[in-house]
């Protein structure tokens, strides 16, 4: 979990001023830049993983409020229920990252008794940034940097000397992105569905608290998403420093939000024609992706990781790894998770993804998604007879694939990486389109598409691992900067 830590390091722990600059070279005659004190970050995903969360608190709040007063149990009950577990959960896993149980912080405990967690911690990390580099203090890690352009390293490698500062607003990074997840898959999900189901189900008497409630929601979503995304990139890419461009971060956002907004309206219109049977969909769903894991972890004949938590005993990694495995399916229901678990690996992620699961989840995921929608209009209520029925079902099919489309140009034309692909999404079309044309025998120079061999026929890349010798890093992971 520790290695973990590091690796859902975003953009924001990139390093762009550079004062105190020093030139030498080492012991092997390499030229090296050596910066020594770099100025940290603003902790921004702190600040907004804590006003999305205060925001859906105050919204659930009210219309829980409404719904009491109108005596509407069934929906108050649901409103606080998907709230208050996440929010739990957000609690434990800020004191558990953060290992304030052994330490005398009476305060941050209290904060988090009231839920409140997450304030004070964005609080601490505000007051961290404001101070670093008003007192000198010595690096606690060095991280080692090589600009890479067109597949070949560009000028002289950097080094950079990582304080204290910047470790503590990396702990509150790691820990404000897994609570994220958290919030956005087990909270916001499930409230989004059961606020638009509600307002069909009154007959779309709209309240701009619930509204409200609802575009925050998939706004939550959107962003764990996001980070999921980003966070397989990195892991995906452990050796390289990752820059995210803005367009990129648009494509994402694109493609997730339309992907998450159809996934859930379909699931709710088919609920309000066959009620009972979204039952055994969702459990369908869940019950797959909880299994897969283990089924894999089963199947390789391994052991159970050690390095979970030192203090934990087999019970206890246990259940760790079935909270972990419970979080991944309720992201596969409603995305693609772009994480894939491996539970024999010390690290629980899967080093080497393919393009196979991928498309074979989308391609599932669609023929699902149509499937219920084509159902619900065969089934419906009288209720949608002022509605255009065919209308909504081609448009919900048509966001879909937008979202897909938005998917392929982000690998195609916005992956930080895409230098680095042996292949990419024009390429897999160019073979499909050969295949059929050769009546279904791949031509002899198509070569199977597989991310994992991207780099096998790349120029020579510096070795960064025997540049750093003997050094730590803790905090920032080396390696190349892709510009």
């Amino acid at each position: 979990m520790r290695t973990m830590d590091k690796k859902s390091e975003t953009i924001e722990n990139d390093i762009l001023e550079a004062p105190n600059q020093t030139a030498f070279t080492n012991n092997n005659n390499e030229d090296l830049l050596v910066i020594n004190h770099s100025s940290p970050k603003p902790p921004l995903s702190v600040i907004w993983a804590t006003i999305l969360f205060c925001a859906e608190f105050i919204c659930a709040s009210m219309l829980c409020s409404r719904y009491h007063a109108s005596d509407d149990i069934i929906w108050m009950s649901l409103t606080i229920i998907f709230f208050l577990v996440p929010s739990v959960l957000t609690q434990l896993t800020l004191t558990f990252i953060h290992r304030d149980l052994g330490r005398d912080r009476p305060l941050v405990l209290f904060m988090h008794l009231l839920q409140m967690g997450p304030v004070i911690r964005c609080i601490e990390a505000l007051v961290i940034y404001f101070k670093a580099g008003k007192t000198e203090e010595p690096y606690v890690t060095i991280s080692r940097k090589t600009k890479l352009k067109k597949g070949k390293s560009v000028g002289m490698p950097t080094e950079w000397e990582i304080g204290h500062s910047e470790r503590k607003l990396a702990v509150h990074r790691n820990a404000f992105k897994r609570t994220a997840i958290i919030q956005a898959f087990l909270g916001s999900t499930p409230q989004l569905t059961l606020q638009l189901y509600a307002t069909i189900q009154e007959k779309y008497n709209h309240h701009y608290v619930r509204l409200t409630l609802m575009a925050i929601t998939l706004i939550s979503i959107t962003y764990g998403a996001l980070v999921c995304s980003v966070l397989a990139i990195q892991i995906k890419y452990d050796d390289y420093k990752i820059r995210v461009q803005p367009g990129a971060y648009l494509c994402m956002v694109l493609w997730r939000g339309l992907e998450i907004a159809t996934r859930i309206t379909s699931l709710v219109l088919f609920s309000t024609a066959l009620t009972h049977w979204v039952i055994p969909v969702v459990l369908g769903n869940l019950i797959i992706f909880f299994f897969l894991p283990w089924v894999k972890f089963w199947v390789k004949k391994a052991s159970l990781p050690e390095n979970v938590e030192k203090n934990f005993s087999k019970l206890g990694t246990v259940v760790v790894l079935c909270m972990v495995t419970l979080l991944y399916a309720c992201i596969n229901i409603f995305c693609w998770s772009a994480v894939q678990l491996d539970l024999a690996d010390h690290d629980l992620i899967e080093k080497k993804p393919g393009w196979s699961k991928l498309s074979a989840y989308y391609s599932l995921r669609f023929f699902e998604n149509v499937a219920l929608i084509v159902l619900w209009y065969f089934f419906k209520s009288d209720f949608y007879e002022y509605i255009c029925a065919p209308l909504l079902v081609v448009q919900l099919i048509v966001c879909y694939g937008l979202a897909v489309l938005f998917m392929l140009l982000f690998y195609q034309f916005c992956h930080p990486c895409r230098k680095l692909f042996r292949h990419n999404v024009e390429d897999c079309l160019r073979c499909v389109c050969c295949r059929r044309e050769a009546g279904g025998e791949a031509p002899a120079e198509a070569v199977q598409i597989d991310e994992d061999t991207a780099l096998a026929e790349d120029p020579a890349l510096p070795d960064i691992a025997s540049q750093l010798g003997d050094r730590e890093t803790d905090i920032i992971d080396d390696g190349i900067y892709v510009a």
